[in-house]
């Protein structure tokens, strides 16, 4: 692929991207409302789209695929444990939506510290977020980086790519808010599917005879993929360890739980869960076919993650094909940072400063003024080259496991005490840095399940203690 025709077609898209942006911020009120939620006047349409790009990230075609690549079937399961887990969207999409309206709450550490009737509970849930999130932020940084990269021959550096990649989610998430990022994320959620569609389709026809002729490939020469825990990767500890946080992501990630605040009733509610899972599934089974792909034709790769990039740098695929399916990867990414950015973003104004004093403007001001921070750590976090995109994700998600417990708590507990739910999150989070940076797996299990287990048994323990406050 030619670096100019590369360049080319970024640039086609950050114009039209840009373009969106700014037409859908065109006499719109400049509110905390609206830029956060976009005053729920979002269609359900473009609420589904924006929901499955902001949830799928440079995970799928680069992380899924490689793990696909690395590990085998053991990732299809994986990933579908995470569908699987929308009946968390389902059972308590309704409860925040409906808690938002009533207490005018936008962001889901507001909802701890009013449920817990504590500030201090949503300061600690705002800083949990900004901790893990950052190095997922970053982790998509990386997808595009190794993208860029690939495809050029080396020509795009690393660095380059990320620094593309960061400048853009700092601007569409800066021009409107919610309302830049729903739309740009519905353009991106299109390019994703249908170019990830055309690509498995050329790839498995023209490179591997068909789909029939690539199951026998695998069957043949690689029949460990097609079992658990086939080669060895996916032990019981570890597919439960990659797993658990998966599971819980729709609740325990602020950035996809806040989209539950944005529909206008249960019914675009239920449309925009609906349309995620078909949409997720079909993507899913896309990504797996990929990787699977990659390792019939190319099986002596070093870093899984590169399996999609070597595909489109080194088959006769159309340069056209090659450059969508990029542009495809390039939005997935950009979908999750732009909306991780303006999730912490909410949280820093409305949690921690919690600046009263000021109007909405001031308070604008300064979401916008802490955006180029979060660009900034995201960007050093990223240059650190952390191999393995799917296993950096998780580690994320795994931290943020430590919010399931009192998120629970805040709906179906009989009691909400505000002690519970800061010592439930500390602990949780605190197990899961200490883990993850020691590498330490106590009894074989992964930091998210000993994270789950912490946070559970400090928020039950002091949440079961007669009150006296």
């Amino acid at each position: 692929m030619k670096t100019e025709f590369l360049i080319l077609a970024l640039s086609i898209y950050i114009f039209w991207g840009t373009l969106i942006a700014i037409f859908s911020s065109r006499g719109k009120s400049k509110n905390l409302f609206d830029y956060f939620l976009a005053s729920r006047k979002i269609s359900p349409l473009v609420n589904t789209l924006s929901y499955s790009a902001t949830t799928y990230s440079a995970f799928m075609m680069l992380g899924l695929a490689g793990l696909t690549y690395r590990a085998g079937v053991g990732a299809l399961g994986f990933e579908l444990i995470y569908l699987s887990g929308l009946i968390l969207a389902v059972i308590f999409g309704p409860k925040f939506l409906k808690f938002s309206k009533e207490t005018g709450c936008i962001t889901p550490a507001e909802l701890f510290s009013l449920k817990y009737n504590h500030p201090l509970v949503g300061i600690t849930f705002a800083l949990i977020s900004m901790i893990f999130l950052v190095p997922y932020a970053a982790s998509q940084l990386m997808g595009i980086g190794y993208l860029l990269e690939t495809l050029s021959g080396g020509k795009i550096s690393f660095v380059a790519g990320l620094a593309v990649a960061t400048f853009l989610a700092f601007l569409w998430t800066e021009i409107a808010g919610l309302r830049s990022v729903a739309t740009t994320d519905s353009l991106q959620a299109t390019i994703m599917i249908s170019s990830s569609i055309i690509l498995v389709l050329i790839v498995v026809y023209k490179y591997l005879g068909g789909f029939g002729t690539m199951i026998n490939k695998l069957v043949v020469e690689y029949p460990e993929w097609l079992s658990v825990p086939g080669n060895g990767f996916f032990s019981f500890q570890t597919f439960l360890g990659l797993s658990l946080p998966w599971f819980f992501f729709s609740i325990s990630n602020p950035q996809v739980s806040q989209r539950l605040f944005v529909p206008q009733g249960l019914k675009q509610l239920r449309q925009m869960i609906l349309g995620f899972l078909i949409y997720g599934f079909t993507y899913t089974i896309i990504t797996v076919l990929i990787g699977f792909s990659a390792r019939c034709l190319f099986p002596q790769l070093e870093n899984p993650d590169l399996a999609t990039p070597t595909i489109l740098f080194n088959l006769n695929i159309s340069p056209w094909i090659s450059l969508l399916v990029s542009v495809g990867i390039f939005s997935a990414a950009i979908s999750t940072i732009d909306s991780i950015f303006l999730t912490l973003s909410s949280m820093f104004v409305k949690d921690i400063l919690k600046k009263h004093e000021l109007d909405e403007r001031g308070q604008l001001i300064i979401t916008r003024s802490f955006i180029p921070i979060l660009c900034f750590f995201t960007f050093l976090f990223a240059i650190q080259r952390i191999n393995l995109i799917a296993l950096l994700s998780v580690a994320s998600s795994a931290g943020l496991v430590a919010l399931v417990p009192s998120t629970i708590g805040a709906f179906y507990g009989k009691k909400r005490r505000w002690q519970a739910a800061f010592f439930s999150m500390l602990s949780g989070a605190t197990t899961s840095l200490i883990l993850q940076t020691t590498n330490l797996k106590p009894f074989g299990m992964w930091p998210g399940v000993w994270t789950l287990i912490v946070s559970t048994i400090v928020f039950w323990s002091l949440n079961s203690k007669e009150s006296h406050d």
